[in-house]
């Protein structure tokens, strides 16, 4: 009898310990993700090749994701052919996809004379400027100090509000992947219009 309840002890111990485990991953989750505070976007110009400029604040009411990156990555040029198949098909509903090329750290700045000849190239209909690598540093809150991780995808609602971010610290990686991304933009795209 003993050996019987002891048996029943050890396998409620180890449940209770299988469940506290389980309960400690979930909230360290949580955490992770929830670390991220939403915020009001502050103003950003993005600057085609021919000089023309469109500043972040005249598509309110749409829900943006830009992507900040260098041409010379592969992973950011995937990641913008992924934004290029969202912008088609989550356009009409008010889906504003936007890239902003920035030259890599310590060579001279191009000022975005490869812009156009890559949007030829990777065929993105959505458009794509370049800033300077200081705007892109100032925009990002990103210190002299930081490791610059690229791509970096910033989330804005309709109403200018950053609902999500990528690469910087607190970032969210899931958001460069397709899945994840959709979801987070259609359930924007469902909230109220400002």
């Amino acid at each position: 009898m003993s050996n019987y309840i002891a048996h029943v002890h050890i396998g409620k111990t180890r449940r209770v310990t299988i469940a506290a485990i389980v309960l400690l991953l979930a909230l360290a989750a949580v955490s992770e993700t929830s670390s991220f505070v939403p915020h009001r976007s502050p103003e950003f110009k993005i600057t085609k090749p021919s000089g023309k400029s469109t500043l972040l604040s005249t598509l309110r009411g749409k829900v943006v994701v830009m992507e900040f990156f260098f041409l010379q990555s592969n992973h950011c040029t995937r990641v913008a052919k992924m934004l290029n198949k969202l912008n088609l098909e989550l356009g009409p509903r008010g889906f504003q996809a936007l890239g902003v090329v920035f030259d890599p750290p310590n060579i001279p700045e191009s000022h975005g004379q490869l812009v156009d000849p890559a949007v030829t190239f990777f065929h993105l209909s959505y458009p794509v400027g370049f800033s300077s690598k200081a705007d892109v540093d100032s925009y990002l809150g990103r210190q002299q100090h930081e490791v610059l991780n690229i791509p970096q995808i910033v989330v804005i609602d309709r109403t200018g509000m950053i609902r999500a971010a990528s690469g910087a610290a607190g970032g969210d990686p899931r958001l460069e992947d397709e899945v994840g991304l959709r979801k987070l933009i259609e359930g924007l795209l469902k909230e109220a219009h400002p």
